[in-house]
């Protein structure tokens, strides 16, 4: 299967861009109301969605790249939303690395690193994960089952002088890191686990 056309990666000085990553396998209702929130709340010009390769934490393979592409196409077909395979097109899987390389590519544009909470409540397992937080300003998106369990995540305690409040999320984008928000926003159920699951059941 053949990736889809991307919508342009071209990007202007100053913009504020979202990078929003994950396998996404599959993408759901849920990962648009983060993409959504995101470009709301951060008043943002763009929301990358940055389809993985494969997520090094997981031992569970991805499925094809191609048909995850396709398959994040349709759910973010809004007109600010660009679905990008940089990671495999740059050979990396790892988020610090893609940081790096967007930095040298893309000096003056403000970007956001986007996250559901459940992703804040095991950051600190990510390789480099300090980095990640002095690189871009981070927002966290409010899930159902990880509220609790993120607020209490070793980053959050290391980073909590570095806090925005929700009033001060439209502001974000223009705040040097370490910086970082979450979000609350009535909760979407759906999970990629989920979703697998129920497409494995018998009839």
């Amino acid at each position: 299967m053949r990736s889809p056309p991307l919508k342009s990666e071209l990007l202007a000085p100053g913009m504020r861009v979202g990078l929003f990553g994950g396998t996404f396998d599959p993408p759901h209702a849920g990962h648009l109301h983060v993409a959504r929130t995101a470009m709301r709340r951060l008043n943002l010009h763009r929301v990358w969605w940055l389809v993985s390769p494969q997520n090094p934490l997981k031992r569970r393979q991805a499925g094809d790249l191609a048909r995850r592409m396709n398959a994040v196409a349709g759910l973010a077909s809004e007109p600010r939303m660009v679905v990008s395979d940089i990671e495999a097109r740059l050979g990396i899987n790892r988020t610090v690395d893609l940081m790096r390389a967007l930095k040298r590519r893309y000096p003056d544009v403000r970007f956001v690193w986007i996250m559901g909470a459940d992703n804040l409540s095991s950051i600190h397992r990510w390789g480099h994960w300090r980095e990640i937080f002095a690189s871009y300003p981070i927002a966290v998106v409010s899930r159902p089952t990880d509220a609790v369990r993120a607020r209490l995540s070793p980053a959050v305690q290391i980073h909590a002088r570095d806090r925005l409040n929700e009033d001060q999320a439209r502001h974000l984008a223009g705040c040097a890191a370490p910086a970082w928000t979450y979000l609350t926003e009535p909760y979407h159920p759906h999970s990629s686990t989920a979703l697998r699951r129920r497409s494995t059941r018998k009839p």
